[in-house]
């Protein structure tokens, strides 16, 4: 599929008029009437611009392709337009005439182009590709078709830019909900290498990649200790690293990325009930965030010092495997009691958070990790949860989240919750006694990781980063995070 944005409206396309239930819409309503040759009484009896309404057209003039009048609601945020052009594409892509037009000009929706591209793109995505019996049929964005979309003279050239920057993040959002979808015998640690070090060849980052035994001499102590029970797929260490110093003016802000990369969770030997455990091949999910927002920042070049810590692994069950009750040593030098080997996803950050702020002392320290359910318990599956030990990012995120439609709420990190992990025998317990507050003793035991930093954000995306939508029956990876930092970095 090929994009254009343009002025001039090809009237022989099909045409997609998105329109706001507004004090507008008659008057919206009448102009496309008059274009198209329809009666503008019966479209405004018709079409209320209800949220995801869709009427389709057939015009009686001659070389008038289809019309489609697509609601947008109210006050639509950018998420709402995502999700009402993703659906739209995804749904029709079999039985779409080859050349659309969307025209933005009729309510004044350039300042949305961003959404509108970014979830017309997303539709493109396709769950199945393990599936053997596909069935060929023309498709909107396999054949070479022409997207158009129409704005105003005066808002093409930020039009053309917003236009991009939707489509870029379409393009590496569905890279990632393809990684995060994969089952766990396609992505197991090394091939989490792999994929890293491919991206940053195509993408233009820096990649080192940490094997077993490099791991050990560093003495990622937790990460391997998680590891133990995989023999055959052992643990990984990626760290990445893009940097537009070299070509500033002046000095970039450094930020310090660090992704849970659990690539299937059995538990271990506090091992999960079978009922939902398939779902655990999404436990990389803060991985995928990271990788994504690296790999998108790298290609809008976004003028930043990004770090990226990945610590990768299998948490599974074999006679080597970690004991609840057992002591391991950190690269940070302290010990964990580990009370659940279920709580595997802190134990790994420990090792990562740890080795970005020793290495890199990054001015700003954000984790992601599909950490507890717990959080979704409190949260549900509309916000991930935010602790964070500095106001200003915090309310900086927030912010963005609102803007970008990828939400956060932030939970308390006080002191009150920390002699929750306290161990006997050990510096810290990876897990609390006692069955409440989950989310929130999970941060502050990685509180004790980053060192004094007086500049880092927790988000536990658990709830967020495998979700329902329309592709397919059951859950599937959203790249929740990659809008959100990309756009949180766009403002800095």
């Amino acid at each position: 599929m090929k994009i254009s944005i343009s002025t001039q409206i090809n009237a022989s396309q099909g045409i997609v008029y998105p329109l706001i239930a507004n004090e507008k819409l008659a008057e919206n309503l009448s102009e496309i009437a008059n274009e198209t040759g329809l009666n503008a009484e019966t479209l405004q009896q018709d079409f209320k611009a209800g949220l995801k309404e869709i009427i389709t057209l057939y015009p009686t003039q001659k070389g008038k392709e289809k019309i489609y009048l697509i609601g947008l609601g109210k006050s639509p945020k950018p998420m709402d337009v995502i999700k009402v052009f993703r659906s739209f594409f995804y749904h029709n892509k079999k039985k779409l005439p080859l050349s659309i037009g969307i025209d933005l000009t009729i309510s004044q929706l350039e300042e949305l182009i961003e959404y509108v591209v970014n979830g017309a793109c997303l539709a493109e995505y396709e769950i199945g590709v393990f599936k053997t019996d596909k069935k060929e049929a023309t498709d909107f964005f396999a054949a070479d078709a022409q997207l158009s979309i129409y704005v105003l003279e005066k808002s093409l050239e930020k039009a053309q830019s917003l236009a991009k920057i939707g489509e870029e993040t379409a393009k590496t959002q569905i890279r990632i909900m393809t990684l995060v979808d994969a089952p766990a015998n396609k992505k197991y640690p090394e091939k989490m290498a792999e994929y890293a070090l491919k991206a940053g060849e195509m993408y233009g980052f820096d990649v080192k990649i940490f094997d077993e035994k490099e791991c050990e001499g560093l003495g990622l102590g937790a990460l391997l200790a998680v590891g133990k029970g995989s023999t055959e797929n052992p643990p990984r260490f990626i760290v990445l690293e893009y940097n537009l110093s070299a070509l500033a003016d002046k000095p970039l802000k450094k930020i310090g990325l660090v992704g849970k990369g659990v690539t299937f969770d059995t538990g271990g030997v506090s091992i999960k009930g079978s009922g939902s455990m398939s779902y655990m091949k999404s436990d990389m999910g803060g991985a995928g965030a990271v990788l994504g927002t690296i790999e998108l920042a790298a290609k809008l070049k976004l003028p930043v010092h990004l770090i990226g810590v990945i610590p990768v692994t299998e948490n599974c069950v074999d006679g080597n495997a970690l004991k609840p009750s057992d002591v391991i040593n950190t690269y940070s030098g302290k010990t964990i009691e580990v009370i659940d080997t279920d709580a595997e996803g802190r134990i790994i950050l420990a090792d990562g958070l740890s080795y970005i702020k020793k290495n890199y002392e990054p001015e700003i320290i954000i984790d992601l990790a599909t950490l507890t359910g717990n959080c979704i318990s409190a949260l549900g599956y509309n916000a991930a949860g935010l602790l964070s030990n500095n106001d200003e990012l915090a309310n900086q995120l927030f912010d963005i989240g609102q803007t970008s439609g990828e939400k956060i709420w932030r939970l308390p990190l006080w002191d009150d919750y920390k002699d929750m992990m306290k161990s006997d025998i050990a510096d810290v317990k990876n897990l609390s006694s006692l069955p409440i507050a989950g989310a929130i003793t999970a941060a502050k035991f990685l509180e004790i990781f980053i060192d004094g930093h007086s500049n880092w954000a927790h988000l536990d995306i658990a709830g967020m980063a495998f979700a329902d939508s329309e592709y397919g029956s059951m859950k599937s990876g959203t790249a929740f995070g990659v809008r959100l930092l990309t756009t949180w970095m766009r403002g800095l």
